[in-house]
C-alpha cells in the first residue's frame, strides 16, 4: 500500500486515474484545492474521509502533508522497451546513474516532465526508488511521466543505442557545452550520482560528453 500526501501529488493521481482506496483529509482542512480534490475522489468513485490531523501524521510519518493523504497501490515502473519507442519518435530519455537523494529524484522528474522528456530510467541499486518523498518533490509530475527501474545502466544504453540512440552524457570534462550541441532525436541523457558523477563503465557507453558551465566554486548542480 503506497501513500500519496500533499496536494500536488495527490490530485494529479486523481487526475491521472490511478488506482486508489482512499483519501483522507484532516478534520478543520478545507479551502479550494482542497475542495478540487474531494470533487476529483468523487467523480473517479474513490471515497473520501474526514480523519484526525495526528491520524494523518501517523500514516505519512511526518506532518508535512498539508492535511491530505491518499492510499493506493503503489506506482508501477514502465518497461525499457514501451518507453523508448515512444521516445523513438523524436522524443528524449534522462537516464539517471545512481542518483541517491529522493529530493533530486523528485525534482529531476518534474523538471523532465516539463522539458517534455519521454521517460526516466533509474537502477535498481545504489540509488533512489519511487517513494512518496520522490512524488511530493515532483509536485504531480510523477503521474504523468513514466519511469523505468532497470538492473543494469549500461547495459540499458548499450539497448538504446541499438534502438538508434545518441547518448550524451552530463560530465564536468564534457568537451562540449550542452546548449552548443545539436542533439541527434532519438536521444538519451545520462546524468551522474550526486557528488561522484558518472561511473567509468556509464561514461565509456556516452557517444558526446557535454558539460554545464558553473560561475561559482562548486563543480555540480
Amino acid at each position: 500500500m503506497a501513500v500519496l500526501s500533499g496536494i500536488h501529488p495527490v490530485t494529479e493521481a486523481l487526475r491521472a486515474k490511478r488506482p486508489l482506496d482512499r483519501v483522507l483529509i484532516a478534520q478543520g482542512a478545507g479551502g479550494p484545492r482542497i475542495q478540487t480534490v474531494i470533487d476529483l475522489a468523487r467523480q473517479s468513485g474513490v471515497p473520501v474521509r474526514f480523519e484526525p490531523r495526528a491520524a494523518l501524521d501517523r500514516l505519512a510519518g511526518t506532518a508535512a502533508h498539508q492535511g491530505l493523504l491518499a492510499l493506493g497501490a503503489a506506482k508501477k515502473y514502465a518497461e525499457l522497451d514501451a518507453v523508448a519507442s515512444v521516445s523513438s519518435a523524436g522524443g528524449l530519455l534522462v537516464v539517471l546513474d545512481g542518483v541517491e537523494d529522493p529530493h533530486n529524484l523528485g525534482a529531476i522528474i518534474r523538471t523532465a516532465h516539463a522539458a517534455g522528456a519521454a521517460g526516466v530510467v533509474i537502477p535498481e541499486r545504489r540509488a533512489a526508488s519511487l517513494t512518496d518523498v520522490v512524488a511530493k518533490a515532483a509536485a504531480g509530475a510523477l503521474e504523468h511521466l513514466p519511469v523505468v527501474r532497470v538492473t543494469n545502466i549500461t547495459r540499458s544504453l548499450e539497448e538504446l543505442k541499438q534502438k538508434g540512440y545518441w547518448i550524451y552524457g552530463v560530465d564536468e570534462r564534457g568537451t562540449e557545452i550542452y546548449d552548443a550541441v545539436a542533439f541527434t532525436e532519438p536521444s538519451a541523457l545520462v546524468l551522474g550520482a550526486e557528488g561522484k558523477g558518472l561511473h567509468e563503465q556509464v561514461r565509456r557507453h556516452c557517444d558526446v560528453l557535454v558539460r554545464i558551465p558553473m560561475a561559482g566554486k562548486i563543480s555540480s548542480l
